[in-house]
């Protein structure tokens, strides 16, 4: 009989895998969602779909830490870092847009809750039992300290640029602008920066294989999209700020 064991570690191998193949493709094929829509085949209300794509974050973790086995002061700590993070993008973010709600394809749903279950499952599982269980003293440990660090300075990058993209429309507002502000003044996707900056704190703060797999797979799906988004930009407005890069400030 296969082993829960045996059936993880394979799959962390061939997720980590994934995130090397998908990385070059989204440069050629970007992801059909948003302003990219393509119309591929049935969707689903914008609301709705981000809902049901997310949440799975959310309760395949909290089961995976519910049923342990290993619950000590640390297991409580980063569940406390998972919940910030997708108790709000889950139910809060999806009502704070405003403008015309784009119709989500049905197959961009289905991946995303793909991705969750097998990103929520994979972190979760290691942290709660294969990783024997992380002792209180990893709370002082420098990996622990400068990884968390990272991910509040990412969070706050993220949450702080999607507050100026919503506030570029008023309620009921349609269409493109310009973002001006914060990071915004020397990269064109600064959100994407904050959350790539944020799982690579996650990362570091597990030390786990399954945490390095969520920190590729973020670049793998944020960076060619920050590069699309980029170009469409410079193509759409014709005084884009020239001295914006796409992701990194200074660099690219």
């Amino acid at each position: 009989m296969v082993s829960e064991y045996f059936i993880f570690a394979n799959l962390l191998i061939a997720w980590g895998i994934g995130a090397f193949i998908v990385f070059p493709t989204l440069f050629f094929i970007p992801a059909p969602y948003g302003r990219y829509v393509r119309g591929e085949g049935r969707t689903v209300s914008r609301k709705l779909g981000w809902i049901v794509m997310e949440s799975a974050a959310v309760f395949v973790f909290l089961n995976a830490f519910l049923i342990g086995p290993y619950l000590t002061r640390m297991s409580f700590v980063f569940l406390l870092l998972w919940m910030v993070h997708y108790i709000p993008r889950t139910f809060v973010y999806p009502f704070l847009q405003r403008g015309r709600s784009q119709p989500f394809p049905l197959l961009v749903v289905l991946l995303g809750l793909g991705f969750n279950v097998i990103s929520g499952y994979l972190n979760a599982r290691y942290l709660f039992k294969y990783s024997g269980g992380y002792p209180t003293s990893w709370l002082l440990d420098v990996r622990f300290v400068v990884g968390t660090v990272l991910f509040v300075i990412g969070y706050g990058i993220n949450r702080h640029s999607e507050h100026i993209l919503r506030s570029l429309r008023e309620p009921g507002e349609s269409g493109y602008k310009i973002p001006r502000g914060g990071l915004f003044r020397w990269v064109s996707s600064p959100h994407y920066l904050g959350e790539i900056v944020m799982w690579g704190g996650w990362a570091l703060a597990t030390w786990s294989l399954p945490g390095l797999t969520l920190f590729l797979w973020t670049i793998a799906n944020l960076a060619p999209r920050a590069w699309t988004y980029h170009n469409w930009y410079l193509h759409r407005f014709r005084d884009y700020p020239a001295e914006r890069k796409v992701l990194i400030p200074g660099v690219w």
